[in-house]
């Protein structure tokens, strides 16, 4: 196929720039990218890049002239702003060309995590309990919450703006928490319940047909077993903090009888009710007593081939340049 490689940097690029595995890798810090466009290249397809940051005129133009049978999308940001991720895939949609990933429909609603909560609990689906500390007007009180909380940025990913200082035992902490949120990053605070257990990973892919993966957990084997533990922004991205504390990512160690097959029924479930598509990832949480809540949906996971999503699709039989065509010939078709 003619494929087109659609990835955000940090910078104008300049005219007819163009982006080798290495250089994604080793000058903008791109693991996906860089895997995915040698995927491409090994699988014989005729490849080209475009990297955007601030204009859609390139986008328009490259579309124009190259004409590429399906565009795989790895864009995150316009203008280095994550607010305008689904803007990409309808302009996409506008020009009528097929491409990889979500639609904008799912990347917004799963964008705004409260939207996305009161969704998925109108569905009967387990989720904290939470409230909304909005920027203009943020909360000064919480009126019969249960402690711990957890607060986190409404609209951010990749867990910024998670650290050690999320978990709130009090009140006053939370409140606190929430007010560095809005003078940080200027969004609104998501206050959520804190739901202690394991943290496990579920990977969808599909569009009518939905295939789930075996469940990925991040294990904390040094973190103190009076800690919380959850992944903060250092957990996941930093890794002389991972080695520190023996954080790693790895299969899901030993599930209750049948777990495995409810947890691919929620994702499922999950996936299909806030419009994902393509492949996406739904993090839970599984308490000591069994239950389990999600936290979040994430649509366009991480297709670095070392990471969560590529791990549980080769547990599943698929190496990596099987499911990079399949995820191509599941938005050609």
């Amino acid at each position: 196929m003619k494929v087109l490689v659609v990835f955000d940097i940090s910078r104008r690029a300049a005219a007819g720039e163009t982006f080798s595995p290495r250089e994604l890798k080793e000058q903008e810090d791109k693991e996906t990218e860089a895997d995915v466009l040698a995927c491409l290249k090994r699988l014989g397809h005729e490849v080209e890049t475009l990297a955007v940051f601030d204009d859609v005129l390139p986008i328009v133009e490259k579309i124009k002239s190259f004409a590429p049978e399906v565009v795989f999308n790895l864009t995150e940001s316009f203008h280095s702003d994550r607010a305008h991720e689904a803007n990409i895939p309808a302009l996409l949609e506008l020009m009528k060309v097929r491409y990889t990933g979500a639609r904008p429909e799912g990347l917004m609603l799963c964008k705004d995590k409260a939207l996305a909560k009161k969704i998925l609990a109108y569905h009967r689906v387990r989720v904290p309990h939470f409230v909304i500390s909005p920027e203009q007007r943020p909360l000064k009180r919480l009126r019969r919450f249960v402690y711990p909380a957890f607060v986190k940025p409404v609209g951010e990913e990749s867990s910024d703006g998670i650290s050690k200082a999320s978990f709130a035992r009090s009140e006053e902490e939370a409140l606190d928490r929430a007010r560095f949120v809005h003078e940080k990053f200027h969004c609104d605070a998501l206050i959520e319940e804190y739901i202690d257990g394991r943290e496990l990973y579920l990977s969808v892919m599909g569009n009518r047909k939905l295939n789930v993966f075996p469940p990925r957990e991040i294990f904390f084997n040094d973190v103190p077993a009076d800690e919380p533990k959850f992944a903060t922004f250092k957990a996941k991205w930093d890794d002389a903090y991972r080695k520190k504390w023996g954080i790693r990512n790895g299969a899901a160690s030993e599930l209750p009888e049948g777990f495995e097959e409810k947890l691919a029924r929620l994702a499922r479930k999950v996936y299909r009710v806030l419009k994902i598509r393509g492949l996406g990832r739904i993090d839970v949480r599984l308490t000591p007593a069994g239950e389990i809540a999600i936290i979040e949906a994430n649509p366009n996971p991480s297709l670095a081939q070392d990471d969560d999503f590529a791990q549980a699709a080769s547990a599943a039989g698929l190496e990596y340049d099987v499911l990079i065509q399949k995820i191509l010939d599941t938005a050609y078709a």
